[in-house]
């Protein structure tokens, strides 16, 4: 079955003009699409398609670079623009062997609705059909939707993309590193391991019997692996952020009443909560009025 193509379509309170030149230029375009780390025009003649070449970082100092040519451009009677582009690449370490899409540019009352579609053959035969479905078309999309918003961003309030991008992978790092924190303190000491100084933290504080204590420290260790999986699926990060910043104080202080002793141990709850406690008012601070590919339109209709 033929894959869908990718479809991206957001609305932009911007000139014509403006949003074809940033979305035209090639030092402009480079700085707001994450799918691009450079592109680079090449001379032309004045009755030729524009060609150009692109590369785009994939870490660990592997790098895909690919061309492109300006199939044309056309503007209708109501001011709808489109550019129709061809692209592909030589090197076998893409997963894009080769394809073809448009940019369209329609002007609405107050606004211009700046969509694209494009789509793709793949290498590596069958298994790159299945890599792509699976795994590189939804994240190619992704990026897509996501760079459309900052588009969006930088034309209406003005805010450089690179800003916007380090406040997006802010966010987005420390949400992994609570994900992880949370989830890991909730499986091991308490479900997997039943560490006895958590038996023994949970008995001090209050009065039950030893199985009950034993039930109520798994009970925990549960709800704070859900509270970590929230860190990848709740959208509004800056809620949790705030909910931890209240919480971690509360926390140390509870350690520090049912063992005093800690204080003086090698991870002390003092030091580690409060290095947490840091770290959200960091978070909240950067979480504010996050890009987001949730605000584009995904499918045609």
């Amino acid at each position: 079955m033929k894959n869908k193509p990718i479809y991206v379509e957001i609305p932009i309170k911007a000139e014509m003009e403006r949003l074809w030149e940033v979305t035209q230029t090639p030092t402009l375009h480079e700085q707001w699409d994450l799918r691009f780390s450079s592109i680079t025009y090449l001379p032309k003649k004045a009755d030729e398609p524009q060609l150009f070449t692109y590369k785009t970082k994939i870490g660990f100092g592997l790098a895909v670079e690919g061309w492109g040519k300006s199939v044309g451009s056309h503007q209708t009677k109501d001011n709808t623009r489109t550019s129709s582009l061809h692209f592909g690449t030589d090197q076998k370490l893409s997963i894009i062997r080769e394809g073809k899409g448009y940019w369209q540019y329609k002007t609405r009352q107050g606004s211009i609705d700046f969509l694209t579609q494009y789509d793709y053959e793949v290498n590596f035969g069958r298994i790159g059909v299945v890599f792509d479905k699976l795994f590189f078309r939804p994240l190619i999309g992704w990026a897509t939707a996501l760079s459309f918003d900052v588009l969006k961003r930088w034309l209406e309030k003005g805010e450089a993309p690179h800003l916007q991008y380090k406040r997006f992978f802010s966010t987005w790092l420390i949400s992994f590193l609570f994900f992880f924190i949370w989830s890991y303190h909730g499986l091991f000491p308490k479900i997997f391991a039943q560490h006895p100084e958590e038996i023994a933290l949970a008995g001090s504080l209050i009065s039950m019997t030893a199985n009950q204590v034993t039930s109520f420290v798994i009970g925990v260790g549960i709800l704070e692996v859900l509270f970590g999986l929230m860190w990848l699926f709740y959208p509004y990060k800056r809620k949790l952020l705030g909910i931890q910043i209240v919480i971690f104080p509360l926390l140390t202080i509870a350690a520090i009443i049912a063992d005093p002793g800690s204080l003086t141990h090698p991870f002390s709850p003092l030091t580690f909560n409060m290095a947490l406690t840091i770290l959200s008012i960091i978070g909240f601070y950067f979480s504010n009025d996050v890009p987001t590919s949730s605000s584009c339109k995904r499918r045609r209709t």
